[in-house]
């Protein structure tokens, strides 16, 4: 098998994988994302061991106990881009013998769930409830780097380009299912099932306005308005579409939480928006481990 090359996996003085500091016994199978650092203790607090912990730059990982099941809480950073390196080098030290540098025989399979927050779209979903994602919204481009086309929801996307009549200047929206072992896991009469997009920044990506106009300032009531197949697009954040994209390509399962703390189509935030976060991860630790 190709052997490969020092400069395309990049390890670390230690034999650690360059960006997350982490060697393969380090990490479990499964894997809850967080953006914030300071998110990754709001859920490991609940644990009732730490075996390993490790920072780099952005990326915090501990891995630990909980009720008997092993599980490493990761935090990506902000954004796509970020994304594409959590889950490339997370999926290296699985399945790359990162001392040979050859692919492994036999894959092994990540669980992966984000616990994010995220803006609610939709005026019937309202601040401080849960939404999973059963499909992510790409707008960020990050997968069409990758040889991706026979993972995506073509007609979904052609029908969402049309409606939008996004700019051609623009990524390429993409769409991308969820992991359905995870979401039987994690789904209940709580929470509420939809499209989650993913924008590339926060500002203008978001339909944000501070001193810069925007290509189209009708975007976001048009992503409101959409629906495909009885599936509307729910809430918008900065992640879940990079990690479905690439949690497909590599195999691997992948479910994103968000706990919603604004909600754009009222205009109202969350009294206090790490009570909803606080019930988010409970509720994912508890139902990830039956």
């Amino acid at each position: 098998m190709t052997k490969i090359a020092s400069s395309e996996l990049i390890l670390n003085p230690d034999g650690s994988i360059y960006h997350l500091n982490l060697k393969p016994e380090n990490v479990a199978t499964n894997i809850i994302f967080v953006g914030d650092q300071n998110r990754v203790v709001k859920i490991t607090k609940h644990f009732d061991s730490i075996e390993f912990e490790t920072q780099k730059r952005e990326f915090k990982t501990t891995t630990g106990i909980y009720k008997g099941t092993r599980i490493s809480v990761i935090s990506t950073g902000i954004g796509p881009d970020n994304i594409d390196i959590v889950m490339n080098e997370l999926d290296a030290l699985f399945n790359i013998d990162l001392e040979t540098r050859i692919l492994k025989k036999e894959h092994i399979t990540l669980n992966i769930v984000r616990i994010g927050t995220s803006g609610s779209l939709q005026s019937d979903i309202p601040v401080d409830s849960f939404v999973l994602a059963k499909y992510g919204l790409g707008f960020d481009g990050v997968l069409h780097a990758y040889n991706c086309e026979h993972i995506l929801e073509s007609d979904f996307e052609n029908a969402f380009i049309k409606h939008t009549n996004w700019s051609s200047r623009k990524a390429r929206p993409y769409i991308v299912k969820n992991s359905e072992y995870l979401e039987k896991k994690l789904v209940s009469d709580r929470v509420f099932v939809g499209v989650t997009a993913t924008a590339v920044g926060f500002y203008g990506p978001q339909g944000r306005v501070l001193r810069l106009a925007l290509q189209d300032p009708n975007l976001n009531s048009k992503i409101d308005d959409f629906e495909f197949n009885n599936s509307r697009i729910t809430n918008l954040e900065m992640e879940t579409s990079a990690i479905y994209g690439l949690a497909k390509l590599l195999g691997h399962n992948a479910c994103s939480m968000n706990a919603i703390i604004a909600n754009r189509a009222n205009g109202t935030f969350s009294a206090d928006p790490y009570k909803p976060v606080d019930e988010l991860i409970r509720y994912t630790l508890n139902k990830l481990i039956q």
